[in-house]
């Protein structure tokens, strides 16, 4: 197992996991300064693209994205997203798995779901894929409006069950993705692997944002994000200076020419 992923495993109940997303080299350097794992994640499909759905992310996005990412990752865990439909059965997901892998120089991969991908996931792991499960809201099934899991009984046995089975079939940490505060509280006491959450209370081991999300560069009002800065306030000083410099002929000076 890789010693990054064995670190993750040993914060179960010790120390609150970061886990941010990253896009590009760029902000893969700051992500990396701070965050346990640095995930590329498919959520670029509406952050980059203004994909009204994460299903229009292709294999090849999820692979030059990453390769950048990777430039900028050198201490946290780097976990990609495989995206929609290549992941449908055992060979596929194994053969496309093992292209990320192999192309971008990730830690591991990340898919959604419990109980229907079980063999595959199982098969990943045989074949020596480290794989981060991810249960509760599921992006790439969902079809109309995104809604919160684990309200009714029936559903939050249901996430206990994915979860329990995917910490049985090798899976090193669980993404719960808006799971109401008792599930998730639940799942994350009767696992021994630790749970990353995202609208799922304070329970969690750990913790996920879309950093472009709590930069404040995304108009968003999903309830589960929080703007910790307003970074388009720097990025309009910074291009209103420009502007105003470039007008009155003060750049660029000698400073800054040939």
């Amino acid at each position: 197992m890789n010693s990054k992923i064995k670190k993750i495993i040993k914060k179960k109940n010790k120390s609150k996991i970061i886990c941010l997303t990253a896009y590009s080299k760029n902000f893969a350097e700051e992500v990396d300064k701070y965050a346990d794992i640095t995930l590329v994640g498919d959520s670029l499909g509406s952050v980059l693209y203004n994909y009204n759905t994460t299903r229009k992310v292709t294999l090849k996005n999820m692979i030059e994205h990453s390769k950048s990412v990777r430039m900028g990752t050198k201490k946290s865990l780097m976990v990609v997203d495989m995206p929609y439909r290549t992941y449908r059965n055992k060979k596929e997901a194994l053969k496309n798995s093992i292209k990320v892998m192999r192309e971008t120089k990730c830690d591991a991969v990340k898919l959604e779901g419990g109980v229907k991908i079980r063999e595959i996931i199982k098969y990943l792991v045989k074949n020596k894929i480290p794989v981060m499960g991810h249960l509760g809201l599921l992006p790439q099934s969902v079809r109309g409006k995104f809604r919160s899991k684990g309200k009714s009984k029936n559903e939050k046995r249901k996430i206990l069950r994915e979860s329990k089975l995917l910490e049985n079939i090798g899976v090193f940490a669980i993404v719960l993705e808006c799971v109401e505060t008792s599930a998730a509280k639940l799942v994350t006491r009767s696992i021994k692997i630790p749970t990353i959450g995202i609208g799922s209370s304070l329970h969690c081991d750990g913790q996920v944002l879309v950093t472009d999300d709590l930069l404040g560069l995304n108009e968003t009002n999903i309830r589960f994000v929080k703007k910790f800065v307003n970074i388009k306030k720097i990025i309009n000083k910074g291009i209103k200076k420009f502007k105003r410099e470039v007008i009155s002929k003060k750049y660029p000076s000698k400073k800054y020419s040939y």
